[in-house]
């Protein structure tokens, strides 16, 4: 059985972020594990990429040649994404042992976790290859100073929850940048 892990939440919350440091622990106590990039928007990265989704598909290169937005093309990317898990991703991940630890840093789109079906295939794919997954749900604290903000934050994080049905963390990332720290006692 593998192991796997969705790092998903907003646009700009720290995924990729949180990746590398996790990677650094993980070298550090002796631990194998593998970033995996499903982001095809991405550009550089500070940790290493073990598979990455730019080798099936860009959003660039989509935008380009379908005339899509970002928003559109992204949802494009994911769908191929999809449709290509038993070739391409099963493909990639032959490579990785039983006890290897899998990281997948997800692009930023809300909708791709709450309403549209793309990564809930996904999850069901990787349960059917044995790999036991959870999810990771990053918030920015900055969505903890204004309590309508913080409400749409769980409320998306909710959703996830419930379309992926993964044991489920949420994280409150960018803790250093808040600098009103008794605004976050309330949510304590």
């Amino acid at each position: 059985m593998g192991y796997a892990q969705l790092v998903i939440g907003p646009a700009g919350s720290g995924k990729s972020t949180y990746c590398y440091n996790l990677q650094q622990h993980c070298e550090s106590i002796g631990r194998s594990v593998h970033i995996v990039n499903l982001d095809p928007a991405a550009e550089d990265f500070k940790y290493s990429v073990a598979i990455d989704i730019r080798e099936l598909i860009s959003l660039e290169d989509v935008m380009d040649e379908l005339n899509l937005g970002p928003n559109g093309g992204l949802i494009y990317c994911m769908e191929h994404l999809e449709e290509n898990l038993e070739d391409w991703l099963a493909e990639q991940l032959e490579d990785y042992l039983d006890d290897d630890y899998l990281v997948f840093d997800c692009p930023g789109q809300i909708e791709l976790y709450s309403h549209i079906p793309v990564f809930r295939t996904f999850v069901d794919q990787l349960r059917r290859w044995n790999y036991n997954v959870c999810a990771v749900y990053l918030l920015d604290s900055q969505f903890v100073s204004d309590i309508t903000k913080y409400l749409s934050g769980c409320m998306a994080s909710l959703s996830a929850m419930v379309q992926l049905e993964l044991p489920h963390v949420n994280v409150l990332t960018k803790m250093d940048l808040v600098t009103n720290k008794k605004e976050i006692e309330k949510y304590e």
